[in-house]
């Protein structure tokens, strides 16, 4: 990330905070800090990289916007998650990853709870963010342009993160090889102009995570 990049997020989330009156950050770290660190600071690379992606695809202003906030809220719903389940070092059981695919219709829920036309674009991009291009994902099972186009850059940039940080039960693997399986799931997982997005903008420098505040 350049420096005029920062400010501009910086910027543009401000901007956004005077319309919905409350601090972005503030609602964050409040709702995740009693959970694990790891969607914390998930979410906050999501927002950097997720801000790259809709940059390099010509987001208007408005779909900028709504992208910042969204991705920031992507995983909000993970706090109605138990922990025994959110917090589990290993693989979940079926019943389990079922929990867990609660969590967008939890994010969207709070969102539009708060009552505000802002949060009701976001909650509907919180709520898609795991659809699949091919309608195999949830909760809804919306299939190619019927997905939010902010959703799947989230989707993308949710699943590269998420393959190149180490979790306490796996460790992170080398972006050339995230790369690869998020290019094989192109038409499948992943909306096409998505993938061929974050491959350009890799093919450029590599959008590592912790590299890009």
């Amino acid at each position: 990330m350049t420096e005029d990049s920062n400010v501009e997020i910086k910027r543009r989330i401000s901007l956004l905070e005077s319309h919905v009156g409350f601090k972005l950050d503030t609602i964050l770290k409040h709702a995740l800090k009693t959970r694990d660190s790891y969607t914390l600071e998930h979410s906050e690379r999501v927002v950097l990289l997720a801000e790259q992606i809709g940059h390099h695809m010509g987001l208007t202003e408005h779909q900028m916007d709504i992208l910042s906030l969204a991705a920031g809220f992507h995983d909000i719903g993970k706090i109605g998650i138990a922990d025994q389940i959110l917090l589990k070092p290993g693989k979940l059981s079926g019943d389990e990853y079922d929990d867990i695919k609660q969590h967008p219709i939890i994010g969207a829920n709070m969102l539009r709870s708060l009552g505000n036309p802002v949060l009701e674009e976001v909650a509907l991009c919180v709520l898609h963010h795991h659809e699949h291009w091919d309608g195999k994902g949830y909760p809804d099972g919306l299939q190619g342009d019927e997905i939010p186009t902010i959703s799947r850059i989230i989707a993308v940039v949710d699943a590269y993160d998420a393959m190149t940080t180490t979790r306490s039960y796996r460790s992170e693997i080398e972006i050339k090889q995230a790369l690869e399986i998020i290019r094989q799931e192109s038409g499948k997982q992943f909306c096409p102009k998505a993938v061929s997005a974050i491959v350009e903008l890799c093919s450029k420098h590599p959008l590592k995570s912790q590299h890009c505040s």
